[in-house]
């Protein structure tokens, strides 16, 4: 085991620091990275190369000699983190059929959410186990192989094809014939004869909406671009900004203080909260496509600003009554999973122009890490300024504030191809 000698208060932050944010600041240049390399790369090679990454950090964090070099494999993993999850969404959202993309897509976050549970099962098991943390690093290494084979074995994504194919960038009727026949690899025998009609549809839509001019920078933020990225980044914001880390960072001590004997052991109370998550993802899949992206939203934070409003005043006038800081853990956590947990990901992989997909999405994933990283260092010292109840309060309103931003703001986009999205959403 890595033997470290602590030399006070300052020595033990420094580290915790270190382990507990190389992944997190890794994620972060991940999405640094995505916004130079997505469009060149497409959304296919793009998760080969995530895959990869994801391998390199998890060996290099199993096998580490020493604490620095553990850092730095957990730096390396999380910029796979960063790929991953600005690829993902994308390549998703642009080979799923319009009337399913809504449940295909909040999968993502289903199957992440289960790779979590699956996580603190095992973790439990290791936790007495010398050196433990080894073996979950090294356990990841083969689902970052099937990862990679798998993301070689589908076909990219026709939208980026064709996108290639109306810029120029190669002989459009060979472009179109790659299309068709990754169009008929993804949808199967579903499609029929349809597949070049369905080619020819899109590539008249692309060039209807503009997409046929090559994206420059300065186009990021302006017209409809700068509109997706509102709706988009702003979503991921209010995602971490109305207090996620922050809930479950109390979700042991509320448990404790109501009486459970699980609340003893942290990582059972987080296999208890795991499960509650999973379930309520796995509703939104079921209904995202059906009741649409708004009202999942406007209930799923209603329900978090209750519950924020309860957990502040839990702290401050009703602290002998545990039961009610149960109730509002279990009501944030299974609200936040129901509304921002799945649809934040999933609008952003909506909204933005297909030629300016992989850049805008690149700054929203950058923007939720970047929000993420912002919240989890500053709520010790305010909390320590403002104490636990007025905080929450604080919580509460900013997700007040998101609840008009999703009322006015986002739109609603169920069953809209993606160019219908930029053609009458934007």
């Amino acid at each position: 085991m890595v033997q470290l000698e602590f030399c006070g208060n300052w020595a033990h932050l420094g580290i915790g620091f270190l382990q507990t944010s190389g992944s997190l600041y890794g994620a972060l240049i991940g999405s640094v990275l995505a916004f130079n390399i997505a469009d060149f790369l497409g959304r296919r090679r793009e998760l080969i190369l995530a895959a990869l990454i994801y391998l390199v950090g998890a060996l290099v964090t199993a096998l580490a000699p020493d604490f620095v070099i553990m850092v730095i494999g957990r730096f390396i993993f999380g910029i796979g983190i960063g790929l991953a999850m600005h690829a993902a969404p994308m390549y998703i959202a642009e080979t799923a059929p319009s009337k399913i993309r809504g449940r295909l897509i909040s999968l993502k976050e289903f199957f992440i959410v289960l790779g979590m549970v699956a996580g603190y099962g095992i973790g439990s098991l290791l936790v007495d186990t010398v050196a433990g943390w080894r073996y979950m690093y090294g356990a990841s290494t083969p689902l970052a192989v099937i990862m990679g084979i798998g993301m070689w074995w589908l076909p990219p994504s026709p939208r980026w094809i064709l996108l290639s194919a109306i810029q120029g960038k190669g002989n459009l009727q060979e472009l179109k014939e790659t299309a068709v026949c990754c169009l008929c690899r993804l949808r199967g025998e579903a499609i029929g004869d349809s597949a070049p009609a369905q080619v020819e549809e899109i590539l008249s839509e692309l060039t209807f909406v503009g997409e046929e001019k090559e994206a420059s920078l300065g186009e990021m933020f302006r017209g409809k671009c700068l509109k997706a990225l509102t709706i988009g980044a702003g979503l991921v914001l209010f995602q971490q900004i109305t207090g996620q880390p922050s809930v479950l960072y109390y979700a042991a001590s509320i448990f404790q203080s109501a009486g459970f004997s699980a609340a003893s052991d942290a990582t059972r109370v987080s296999i208890l909260l795991g499960l509650l998550k999973l379930i309520m993802t796995g509703t939104a899949v079921l209904v995202v496509d059906r009741l649409g992206r708004r009202p999942l939203l406007l209930g799923g934070v209603s329900g978090m600003v209750i519950s924020l409003f309860l957990l502040g005043s839990y702290y401050l006038f009703l602290d002998d009554v545990p039961f009610v800081a149960v109730v509002a853990l279990l009501l944030y956590v299974g609200c936040y999973q129901l509304s921002f947990g799945p649809i934040g990901w999933l609008m952003i992989s909506e909204v933005f122009p297909l030629r300016l997909r992989g850049r805008g999405l690149s700054i929203a994933v950058l923007v939720n890490f970047g929000a993420n990283a912002i919240v989890t260092f500053a709520f010790s010292p305010l909390k320590a300024w403002l104490g636990a109840g007025i905080l929450f309060y604080a919580f509460g309103v900013i997700a007040v504030l998101s609840l008009v931003f999703i009322f006015f703001i986002v739109p609603e986009t169920k069953g809209l191809t993606l160019e219908e999205i930029e053609a009458k959403c934007l």
